[in-house]
């Protein structure tokens, strides 16, 4: 036996039956500031602001292809690629 339901709500309508919060004025918010963002453009402190936040990361990134390439090296190598 099969029973199926249709349910005509909307998607706020749903989020409100799950009991799901409404994000809606946090969506609006993000909106006002990437479009702020737009036609104002980015500023040099907002650049150098997320190079600040971003460079841990790019730098840890590059740490860990330098080390999977050399065990890459030392594999292909027998070994022979850290003693020179």
């Amino acid at each position: 036996m099969k029973i199926s339901f249709d349910i005509d709500c909307t998607p706020q309508e749903a989020r409100a039956f799950f009991g799901l919060p409404d994000l809606q004025p946090l969506h609006d918010v993000y909106l006002d500031r990437m479009k702020s963002a737009m036609t104002e453009g980015i500023t040099p402190a907002d650049w150098e602001r997320m190079m600040r936040t971003w460079a841990p990361g790019i730098a840890g990134g590059f740490e860990q292809w330098q080390k999977l390439f050399a065990a890459g090296m030392n594999a292909a190598t027998g070994g022979k690629a850290s003693k020179g």
